[in-house]
């Protein structure tokens, strides 16, 4: 059973998934059966750094994803999501087993990343499908506030205080987490986690997201990450590209760019090295 280079990689990084990795080809086997798989090669490449995921077909002959996700943080009410959306604008939930993060999966044909489009006309699509995901959960709903993946960030950040390299930057991000959470002006059901390479070409729609990261919590937040992953052009113009997805998304542009400068400057990363530093000051306020 291969397993793609940067799942294996994170799965190293604590012994909970380690174990989970242990698991695995006992699970994929059992899934198989329960469901009636025939599994084929798993999806390997950049993206694929918290998952198994691979297609298959079912007993009839259906084109389907099997996903088990590794104990994950920031991913462990996908499943959940993917119910409460149902469809709409995401894949579909087929099947699940909640204790094992199984899920079977609508199969997007042909399956072309959004990132093959230039990044303009990304824009349009990642603001048209957020602004569909966008909802209030209801009163019972399962989903964790945003300012719990911020807490769980701030503390791995401050873990590593002895390697900021600007420690007022980071200080600052951190209290800038706690101010945005706290001064949201609406909660919505955000994806946190969308960008080009989660949105897949489908037949049932022209484009279909994949793999949420479901938070209740400010929707300008969720401009961060599609903005984070076009980097190069964030960097020549911060201003003219955070105020023009912020207005096709509908948000206020200072609360984009707040929250843009608080993940820079503070969120965890492997290497505090990096020119990240550099970027929070750029897109400062």
């Amino acid at each position: 059973m291969p397993i793609p280079a940067e799942l294996a990689a994170n799965c190293r990084k604590t012994p909970e998934r380690a174990a989970w990795l242990k698991r695995l080809p006992d699970v994929l086997g059992s899934l198989e059966r329960r469901w009636a798989l025939t599994l084929g090669v798993p999806f390997d490449g950049e993206e694929v750094s918290c998952s198994w995921v691979a297609p298959a077909a079912r007993g009839d002959g259906t084109s389907v994803v099997l996903k088990l996700g590794m104990p994950h943080m920031e991913g462990e009410h996908e499943l959940h999501g993917l119910r409460f959306w149902n469809g709409d604008a995401t894949v579909r939930l087929l099947e699940s087993d909640q204790e094992l993060g199984a899920m079977l999966l609508e199969r997007c044909a042909p399956g072309t990343a959004l990132r093959a489009l230039p990044e303009f006309d990304q824009d349009m699509e990642i603001a048209r499908l957020l602004r569909r995901l966008w909802r209030p959960p209801s009163s019972s709903h399962p989903f964790r506030p945003l300012s719990a993946l911020l807490e769980f960030w701030t503390d791995e950040t401050l873990a590593d205080a002895s390697k900021w390299p600007d420690a007022g930057l980071v200080r600052e991000g951190l209290r800038l987490f706690q101010e945005l959470s706290r001064t949201a002006p609406s909660a919505m059901l955000l994806a946190t986690d969308l960008h080009a390479g989660n949105v897949l070409r489908a037949e049932r729609e022209p484009w279909l997201v994949i793999d949420p990261k479901p938070f209740v919590g400010d929707p300008a937040y969720d401009a961060t990450q599609h903005l984070f992953n076009c980097e190069a052009r964030l960097r020549a113009d911060p201003d003219g590209t955070i105020s023009r997805f912020a207005d096709l998304l509908g948000v206020d542009r200072e609360r984009v760019r707040y929250w843009m400068f608080a993940r820079a400057a503070a969120e965890p990363r492997d290497n505090w090295n990096h020119d990240k530093t550099a970027l929070a000051r750029a897109i400062a306020p």
